[in-house]
């Protein structure tokens, strides 16, 4: 178990590597494992990344993002605008059903996405793609799953072929339970792009509506 110092050290070291990211004025604490990130930045996509970097960080499992959003463009962006070029980001990604889901924006740059998709990546793509569209200031995600539940084991040979088409070394360390439409993730990977790739093949599933991920990276 790290301290809480070291994690907080790790995460500011994380969020300085990734070129992607802009962490001036971004703020890093720990308390009891639990690390707050404050701060202002542009977007909700940079809001978003700088959590995805905080959670690469082995030992992170709990975090609270209190960074707030202001676009320095805000004034120009209303809610119609944003709503058009909404659409567009839908219905341009390949890797969604942008027909099958609705979007409402309200409030200056709050986006409610509805309707239904196969597979958890597909929800959570559409919510990717709508993340980095210029005005948006959150993303409330109620797109539901449509795919019929799956039996159990069925579910678990899929995920499990999954795995093995996508040559995750550390498959067979993985463990793959499933409670009615949650699958269970646990053991352990070697990395953090392993683990990506376990949760992705569940994710990618259909019939699988929620992921319980316990799996750890390091032995």
């Amino acid at each position: 178990m790290k301290t809480d110092t070291e994690l907080k050290t790790d995460v500011l070291h994380e969020l300085a590597w990734d070129v992607s990211i802009d962490d001036t004025g971004i703020g890093v604490a720990a308390h009891h494992g639990v690390v707050t990130l404050t701060g202002t930045v542009a977007s909700w996509a940079h809001k978003h990344a700088i959590e995805e970097a905080a959670y690469r960080v082995a030992g992170v499992r709990d975090l609270a993002n209190d960074i707030e959003i202001k676009p320095n463009w805000s004034t120009t962006h209303n809610d119609t605008e944003i709503a058009e070029t909404v659409r567009s980001a839908l219905a341009w990604n390949r890797l969604v059903p942008g027909v099958a889901i609705r979007s409402t924006v309200a409030d200056a740059g709050t986006v409610t996405l509805s309707g239904s998709v196969r597979t958890l990546a597909e929800r959570d793509e559409a919510e990717r793609a709508v993340r980095k569209v210029d005005g948006v200031r959150a993303v409330i995600n109620d797109i539901a799953i449509s795919a019929p539940p799956v039996a159990p084991d069925a579910l678990r040979t899929t995920i499990t072929q999954a795995l093995a088409r996508r040559a995750v070394r550390e498959a067979a360390h993985v463990g793959v339970d499933v409670e009615g439409d949650t699958v269970i993730l646990t053991g352990h990977v070697g990395s953090w792009l392993e683990r990506r790739a376990v949760v992705g093949a569940a994710r990618g599933t259909p019939g699988v509506r929620r992921i319980d991920d316990r799996i750890q990276v390091g032995f």
